[in-house]
């Protein structure tokens, strides 16, 4: 088998990423030796892979769904956006340059199509399928010129695509048929049918409408997917609630003490890597809020702030809207602070910026002992060790260069009393410790609360990946679906009018 299958979306958020997931999860309880692609991708939330190449969260959570390492292969185009205009271009896990909308659609984005064609072939070479991940919508017309990652890598690569909908947004079906009838015929003729995502209700009274858009376009649904709660595992491209909210669905198991802890993470411009939270979620009763406001951390037991791409203006952030004086107020008072890779490098003394910002030197907000250079070079490991008597494993991805001047060591920044700071992303998937890190807070925040002792968050990503793996099996036409991997969209796909503008 050499199979394949683009999965294209509507919109963006329509669901591709946990589709993909699923599809995978699926196939590799079948025996299946497959593995995720996205030739592009623009995100914030990243990883570093044991060659030290950085790849979008999202494919490296697909990759564990197919029970394999995830490679730069996978993820061979990554952008990391640096403001409205601009991004970092990552190529084959290292990054070479920033680059603005303009100039990289303008012609730089079209050139890397033999590269992401090149990866594809590679790991179709090395795998029974590939299944690839779009981005957006293959219907968006004023960038299919460059496209590099939906129709134009489906077209380059000969690969089926099955376009998801989200049913919950509303306009799927009028989302369907657009979607066919604004792509050229010769992206048409690969496009093989759909699958609606997140319906709730009875699916016999939307069965009328799946057979008149069978009528309308030639072309099959493959499955109606139910709403699930707690799906969104490794979002891309950034929060998909309310910053008031509660973003992170806790475990609903009751507490193991007779206290709750409330972690507050404070929602900097340009966050990246806000899955570092979710470990913390994964806690019973542990609950976890983004906030804005510094009100809102007054009644926080541990207030983190996360990793961000633009760290000096997540600093003039900060300030501006008082929750700099309101970490400051929590460090003075021994209230528990968690910095995190940006988090940790404004919790300092001074950082020295002539490569992100640009801004030269700017003072931190001096709450631990820590200065910050930024380096051209981005540091991009995998790094181990032990902190709080337990062992830890982390990645790191920055270009700020720390000296720590003083505190205790802890992983690869410092503590001082109970304010904590450290470039390593992950480190709270370490049961252990985090279980450590947890009662330290739980003692410094005087709440009785004591974390559970057998909550494993590698065993509930599994979990989490069995259930989508599951939703396919049970309300996808598998035996469909394996038949489009395996032999590519089928022939005589009717032709949908206007197609493309010329």
């Amino acid at each position: 088998m050499n199979g394949g299958l683009l999965v294209a979306g509507t919109t963006s958020d329509a669901g591709k990423s946990v589709v993909t997931a699923g599809i995978c999860r699926w196939l590799v309880r079948q025996g299946v030796k497959v593995a995720p692609f996205k030739a592009q991708n623009m995100s914030l939330n990243s990883f570093v892979t044991r060659e030290g190449a950085e790849i979008g969260r999202a494919q490296a959570m697909q990759a564990q769904a197919c029970r394999v390492e995830p490679t730069a292969l996978m993820n061979p185009v990554l952008l990391k956006p640096g403001g409205e205009q601009s991004s970092q271009v990552v190529l084959l896990g290292r990054p070479v340059g920033e680059m603005s909308a303009r100039g990289y659609h303008g012609g730089r984005q079209q050139r890397l199509l033999g590269t992401v064609l090149d990866c594809l072939a590679e790991l179709r070479g090395t795998y029974d399928a590939v299944i690839c991940e779009g981005a957006g919508s293959p219907a968006e017309i004023n960038l299919r010129r460059t496209d590099i990652v939906n129709m134009g890598v489906a077209r380059g690569a000969r690969l089926p695509v099955l376009v998801v909908g989200d049913i919950d947004r509303g306009g799927v079906f009028a989302s369907f048929f657009g979607t066919v009838a604004l792509l050229a015929p010769e992206d048409q003729e690969l496009v093989a049918g759909f699958l609606v995502n997140k319906f709730r209700g009875d699916v016999s009274l939307l069965e009328p409408g799946l057979d008149m858009l069978q009528g309308l376009t030639g072309r099959r649904t493959y499955g109606v997917l139910p709403f699930r709660h707690g799906l969104g595992i490794d979002e891309e491209d950034g929060l998909r609630v309310s910053l008031r909210g509660a973003v992170r669905e806790s475990a609903v198991t009751p507490p193991a003490g007779e206290d709750v802890l409330r972690v507050a993470v404070c929602a900097v411009p340009l966050m990246s890597n806000f899955t570092d939270v979710d470990a913390l979620a994964a806690e019973p009763g542990v609950v976890v809020r983004f906030v804005d406001r510094p009100e809102e951390l007054a009644d926080a037991d541990l207030v983190v702030v996360p990793g961000t791409r633009g760290t000096v203006r997540a600093l003039a952030w900060l300030r501006e809207r008082g929750l700099a004086d309101a970490l400051a107020r929590r460090a003075a008072q021994g209230r528990p602070v968690l910095g995190i890779c940006g988090g940790f490098q404004v919790l300092g003394e001074h950082i020295e910026d002539e490569v992100e910002s640009r801004a030269g030197a700017v003072d931190g907000l001096g709450v631990i002992p820590v200065r910050v250079r930024f380096a051209r070079e981005k540091t991009l490991a995998r790094p181990s060790g032990e902190a709080l008597g337990e062992p830890v494993e982390g990645y790191e991805i920055h270009h700020g260069v720390a000296e720590v001047l003083g505190g205790e060591a802890f992983l690869d920044g410092c503590r001082v009393g109970s304010v904590w700071g450290t470039h390593w992303h992950g480190s709270l998937e370490s049961d252990g410790f985090r279980r450590a890190f947890l009662r330290e807070v739980a003692a410094a925040a005087g709440r009785r609360f004591a974390p559970a002792p057998a909550t494993s968050f590698a065993a509930l990503r599994e979990e989490q990946l069995d259930r989508l793996g599951d939703l396919i099996e049970q309300h996808a036409d598998t035996d469909a679906l394996w038949r489009l991997i395996e032999s590519g969209a089928p022939q005589g796909l009717p032709f949908i009018p206007p197609g493309a503008p010329a």
